[in-house]
């Protein structure tokens, strides 16, 4: 049994000299208390005092410090490891990089880094005769004249611990700037507004809203979307006219329903202005005309299990949903002026093997993302009738639609990758079938013919076969001795699908294996993939996630004794659950920042995120959904067996899953394991849910846990 006293000191060392080399974890107090479900349930929750709400709590704040400085010393050996780690990845990254150019409204629009720096500079250059995306990139390579800096976000963040800029608006006319940014990190954002011509600031700043924002086509009205101060719920819709009082600020649109998240946007032509709202079953659009965006109609009224989203072009709508019985979407089109469902008309039917994902509108075809088989595609539907599909370069990749910010093209833009293959933006011109490849995420060093990427797929329990994505270097033997990292997420129908990533490399070249489990919860698989991995049968995304680990062991691709398993956020659930159910399995499992404290959360409406994912986890004030969520809630469940070793990281600053699920889920945790693996929490005082603003500060968050993962493996240098 732990003591009741607050805090032990942070690194008792026993009396003999090898002994004083072994940091000893940080103790915390166990405070009773009981958490009531509406219908007379009751759990005990000794660690709940750990919540403050605040983050100004002394004895809360100190006890994340001391698990800092436990960290600290538990990771000093590595540091040597850590910083090779965070130079190899460092390395791979062209510092002086840029996006490629997007052309809207005369300008070509991008973001670039300069060496040496954390954050991108946002600027544009004006379209001439003959520019194209390509002709941009040659003179910002070479510096020419010519380019107007719009956001030098460097400069912005100076001295701040956090930032971001999380959208930027032009005004139609060009000249006005308007943009939303965080210096805290729990996406609360502010509105600025700059005069590009004159370089001048006003004075006007709208607060407390989520980064989401639209101009009116008069050049001085701007929509924004307001959020609830404490639960950060989008819940109304407000219009700013530039140079009068935010106080003043008309309301337009208020959401009562508090499942459902809400977002402002602008119709793919230009004429309508358009909120959107949806939650997890149910989406429901209103627009307006652009240029005198006074009344909003609704294109659909919201109807329980059914989503639609929409847009518009050539005088009619196109808007994918699930209606009628179409689990996996179609498209279908409305007349302007349509409000209801009865005017919809179908224009691709839905199959029960294709999963509409996205659409694009153009002029003289329509791009439509589709799933088929756990993979992506892009089905290309032209004026003619005819149709086909772009071309795919390797077994197992992704490609998804690119911004194509202009209607009246032949050429489409869309992004490639695979594990080995890096990001790639391709233009793809629908007329001729000329392909001219943009870019490819530049990595210094990198050579992708040593490496080696495949899908197999595994059997579940109850028989459902799951595609597994890996990638390894080429040499790599099945002989059932390597190290692999298996990876997954697994919930909101997110997909992860097989793109490259820059920083396993360094795990590759160490000789370990690294795999993707596309588990239900996700949507790689169609929409009842995602409806078979959560509510009542949420189970099915861990149980998928250990039968993974099973196949890979069996079919010798990991040593059974070197396994590490890596989730986030939701996917920290999983990790939480994994672990809870087959801890043997996993010789160290990294988590950040976890959803670990399930019931208690889902109890408390006022949490952010609460009330909109009821119909993701359930609702847990009615009993069935209690009881089943209890049954698997990793905070819940933990026993006195032992636990693998583990990483968990979290934020204070964090929105999305607070700091004291994977605070109190330690705590605990310590209480209870068996085992002699270590367990670190990292807290990042100064960061939300996505960790340290910067792009080089996270890959020293990185580099710390992949030198924890290395150790524990027994992996050595390459």
């Amino acid at each position: 049994m732990k003591p009741t006293f607050l805090l032990l000191p942070l690194l008792l060392m026993t009396q003999n000299t090898q002994a004083a080399q072994t940091p000893t974890p940080p103790d915390v107090a166990r405070k009773p208390h009981v958490v009531e479900a509406p219908f007379g349930a009751t759990r005990d929750d000794d660690y709940y005092w750990l919540r403050d709400d605040t983050r100004k709590d002394k004895a809360m704040l100190a006890y994340l410090e001391a698990e800092n400085a436990y960290a600290d010393a538990v990771m000093a050996p590595l540091k040597p490891v850590q910083d090779k780690l965070y130079d190899e990845i460092v390395a791979r990254i062209k510092q002086d990089d840029s996006s490629v150019p997007v052309r809207e409204r005369g300008w070509w629009y991008y973001a670039r880094f300069e060496t040496g720096q954390d954050y991108p500079v946002h600027a544009r250059r004006r379209d001439a005769d003959g520019t194209d995306a390509l002709a941009v990139q040659r003179a910002n390579d070479a510096g020419e004249a010519g380019e107007q800096v719009l956001l030098d976000v460097n400069a912005m963040a100076a001295g701040k611990d956090y930032f971001s800029v999380g959208d930027y608006e032009v005004s139609q006319d060009n000249r006005l700037l308007a943009w939303a940014e965080d210096d805290v990190g729990r996406r609360q954002y502010t509105i600025r507004f700059r005069n590009l011509d004159s370089g001048e600031t006003y004075p006007d700043v709208i607060t407390g809203v989520s980064p989401n924002l639209v101009w009116a086509d008069d050049n001085r009205t701007v929509f924004y979307v307001e959020n609830d101060p404490e639960t950060l719920l989008t819940v109304r819709v407000k219009k700013h006219v530039l140079g009068t009082p935010v106080s003043e600020d008309a309301l337009v649109y208020e959401e009562h329903d508090d499942s459902f998240y809400m977002g402002i946007d602008r119709s793919r032509d230009d004429q309508y202005i358009c909120i959107g709202v949806e939650s997890t079953v149910s989406s429901e659009l209103r627009c307006a005309p652009a240029a005198d965006p006074r009344e909003f109609t609704v294109l659909a009224p919201r109807e329980r299990d059914v989503e639609y989203d929409a847009d518009h072009l050539g005088g009619r709508w196109v808007i994918r949903t699930n209606a009628d019985g179409a689990t996996n979407f179609k498209l279908v089109t409305a007349p302007d002026g349509s409000t209801s469902r009865a005017d919809w008309t179908d224009l691709v039917p839905h199959r029960d093997d294709v999963f509409i994902e996205d659409f694009d509108l153009f002029d003289g075809f329509t791009a439509v993302a589709e799933r088929s088989g756990g993979l992506e595609r892009i089905r290309l539907l032209k004026a003619d009738g005819s149709e086909e599909h772009v071309k795919a370069d390797e077994e197992a990749y992704s490609m998804g639609l690119g911004t194509n910010s202009e209607h009246d093209t032949p050429w489409l833009r869309y992004g490639y990758t695979s594990m080995t293959t890096p990001e790639t933006t391709y233009e793809l011109n629908v007329e001729t079938g000329e392909r001219r490849q943009l870019k490819q995420q530049p990595v210094l060093g990198y050579d992708a013919s040593k490496y080696a990427t495949e899908r197999t797929w595994a059997t579940a329990r109850d028989g459902t076969k799951v595609p597994v994505s890996l990638v390894y270097r080429k040499g790599f033997e099945k002989n059932g001795k390597a190290a692999l990292l298996q990876y997954a997420y697994g919930s909101y129908g997110h997909s992860i699908d097989p793109a490259f990533s820059s920083t396993t490399v360094s795990l590759l070249d160490r000789g370990m294996v690294y795999a993707i489990a596309h588990i239900r919860g996700g949507q790689e698989m169609g929409r009842k993939w995602y409806d078979d991995g959560k509510l009542l049968h949420k189970k099915n995304t861990f149980t998928d996630f250990i039968d993974v680990t099973d196949h890979l062991v069996e079919q010798g691709y990991a040593a059974p004794d070197r396994v590490a398993a890596y989730g986030g956020s939701a996917g920290g659930l999983l990790m939480g659950a994994i672990a809870n159910m087959a801890p043997e399995k996993y010789h160290v499992i990294l988590s950040q920042v976890p959803f670990v404290d399930v019931v208690t959360t889902m109890l408390d409406a006022s949490i952010p995120l609460t009330t909109n994912e009821y119909d993701e986890w359930g609702n847990p004030e009615q009993k069935q959904y209690y009881d089943y969520m209890l049954s698997y809630s990793p905070y819940d469940n933990l026993s006195a067996q032992a636990y693998p070793a583990m990483f968990v990281g979290t934020g204070l600053w964090d929105s999305q899953v607070q700091y004291w699920e994977p605070a109190k889920y330690v705590a605990r945790l310590r209480d209870l394991d068996t085992g002699d693996g270590t367990i670190v929490l990292r807290t990042n005082m100064d960061a939300g849910h996505g960790g340290k603003s910067g792009r080089f500060r996270k890959y020293r968050e990185l580099a710390e846990m992949y030198a924890f993962l290395l150790d524990r493996l027994g992996v050595q240098a390459p």
